[in-house]
């Protein structure tokens, strides 16, 4: 009997080689592919026909699948019957509340146990839901983003310290109005500047 068909996305090719390793010595877990950018994800899965992807969150992709929680939601508006579990060294609230909202069906952290994390693999392959409990607590804890879509692209781009002039270009939109949205961001995470922001938002997984 053939296992289950899994696919790994991880930019860094020695952690997709350890959890393929580990995954591959239980018997019923079929490695079948693996990708190192975000908007590599839908096609490979299409292609090697997988069940179970396991997505990392921060890596390399296009403006339209910039990271693996897009490629979450891009699996279940074009391959409906895969599903996707989030394994990340990044365990923050925000990710996994995001996480969910794309669609994946779990999300756990990159040093749980390789039993638990094929166990993980089977539980979503069956169509329940996985979730490191420590993260879904705080999330629960911690409440939704107070950021609006707008305020989450400038800060992406304030995030590598780049002047307003040069957010502006890279979002299409005239500095006054990055302005505008940067100086709500600023008071919604309770920072004193935009780089601030920026990074605030990213440890709590807002952006």
């Amino acid at each position: 009997m053939s296992g289950i068909r899994v696919l790994l996305a991880d930019d860094q090719a020695l952690v997709r080689g350890a959890l393929a390793a580990l995954l591959t010595l239980e018997g019923d877990l079929d490695v079948v592919a693996e990708v190192g950018r975000a908007d590599e994800v839908v096609e490979a899965a299409r292609t090697h026909r997988a069940e179970v992807c396991l997505l990392d969150i921060e890596m390399p992709g296009s403006s339209r699948i910039p990271d693996g929680i897009a490629a979450a939601a891009a699996i279940g508006a074009e391959l409906p019957g895969v599903r996707s579990l989030v394994v990340t060294t990044f365990g923050r609230p925000g990710y996994l509340r995001r996480a969910l909202e794309a669609g994946a069906s779990g999300f756990v952290v990159k040093d749980t146990p390789a039993a638990e994390l094929a166990d993980a693999v089977r539980r979503v392959h069956q169509g329940l839901r996985v979730l490191d409990p420590t993260l879904a607590a705080e999330s629960i804890a911690g409440g939704s983003s107070p950021l609006t879509d707008r305020e989450v692209e400038v800060l992406r781009v304030a995030l590598t310290g780049s002047p307003v002039g040069v957010i502006a270009d890279r979002v299409h939109l005239s500095p006054g109005t990055v302005r505008n949205y940067l100086s709500s961001a600023i008071g919604k995470t309770g920072t004193s500047n935009r780089i601030e922001a920026a990074r605030v938002a990213r440890d709590r997984g807002w952006i």
